[in-house]
């Protein structure tokens, strides 16, 4: 087998992290991972503090890289707006490829993260389920500019290139903007913490709107199979866990897990009423042996009210993916179960007073 060497840029992130993270295992396969912090991660990833905004900075630390042969970008840096947003994130992928791509001869595949707001997501109801050709709603859209940049760059080399459209992403990285996970582990926590329910916080509608979800390990191995995959080169997927859910029947499944009891939803604004909460965080952290970590850190209750409080359907068609060849699909139900539990082993939330027993499945 030919030796692999995959440069990450986002080694931080949630998906980056959960990939590196997979690889530990693969002896086949040097890994390096970027970020604006360093750190290491895992056992086996060398880890390269760069500034992917400086392009000197990308050039200097970058431009030894001979052997790479996949790069995965899944880095992003959010701004004020969605315009503002445009000319970092494209600069980030510019100044990666710039610096990377020439020296490295053997590259052969270039591997794009987008999501949901390529089909306008973030701007309200969108048409689904949604297609990999469905048109691109009005700019700005920073996924828009990597994208075309991407398929310029490659128009003149021997690399080849596939975006993935993941639907939102659950997984383990604390402190996340993108971790929905950890968000209703916490607000599971602190509401049982506090006596309360584990009670929806979003309307009635989100609480019965269909959605779902895709486990960053999923992601991780999708990124494995189109690195290699004949079908997967110059391709655009949609990706989820494969399954549907409502809120309102996975809701009670959670609640179980954290052996809670439910009560009916009541919308109300996640961001500002969990603001005051640090007090209590820090009771629990001692009170529990939890990880140290700031409260601040711990969660980013804005995108889990974004996602918790959406009103309309969020489905994309996976059927081109499965058609190429890529056959993973995961559980939705025992993603959760699994990456609770996972939290708990972590200390990153509180560990079960008594046992649950098994989960159940009610979808």
């Amino acid at each position: 087998m030919t030796r692999k060497t995959m440069l990450i840029a986002g080694a931080h992130g949630l998906i980056g992290r959960t990939l590196i993270e997979q690889l530990d295992g693969d002896r086949d396969v040097d890994v390096i991972g970027l970020g604006r912090r360093g750190g290491a991660i895992g056992e086996r990833a060398r880890t390269i503090a760069v500034d992917l905004l400086n392009p000197s900075d990308c050039t200097a630390k970058l431009g030894d890289l001979h052997s790479v042969t996949h790069i995965i970008f899944a880095a992003w840096t959010p701004r004020d707006s969605r315009a503002a947003e445009v000319a970092p994130n494209l600069a980030m992928l510019r100044n990666l490829m710039e610096a990377v791509a020439p020296v490295a001869p053997a590259l052969t595949h270039v591997t794009l993260l987008q999501g949901g707001k390529a089909y306008g997501s973030h701007l309200g109801g969108f048409t689904t389920p949604a297609l990999e050709t469905d048109p691109r709603h009005m700019p700005p859209n920073f996924y828009y500019n990597q994208e075309d940049t991407l398929r310029g760059l490659q128009s003149r080399a021997a690399w080849s290139w596939t975006v993935f459209r993941p639907t939102v992403v659950y997984g383990l990285a604390v402190g996340n903007p993108m971790n929905v996970t950890t968000v209703i582990g916490a607000y599971a926590a602190i509401s049982r913490e506090l006596g309360l329910p584990m009670r929806f916080p979003g309307s009635e509608r989100a609480y019965r709107v269909l959605n779902q979800g895709v486990d960053a390990g999923l992601i991780a191995r999708a990124i494995m199979w189109a690195g290699e995959a004949e079908r997967a080169r110059n391709q655009i997927y949609n990706i989820t866990n494969g399954d549907l859910f409502r809120w309102s029947r996975m809701w009670p499944h959670i609640a179980r897990n954290f052996g809670m009891e439910t009560a009916e939803p009541q919308s109300f604004p996640l961001a500002e009423f969990m603001a005051d909460k640090a007090a209590l965080w820090s009771a629990m952290v001692a009170r529990h042996g939890l990880q140290a970590t700031a409260y601040r850190d711990v969660v980013a209750w804005p995108f889990g009210e974004f996602v918790l409080q959406r009103e309309f359907d969020h489905v994309l068609d996976t059927t081109k993916l499965r058609d190429h060849g890529f056959g993973g699909y995961e559980s939705t139900y025992r993603m959760f179960d699994r990456q609770f539990e996972q939290l708990r082993r972590a200390r990153i939330i509180p560990p079960l007073a008594r046992a649950n027993g098994e989960g159940f499945q009610d979808g």
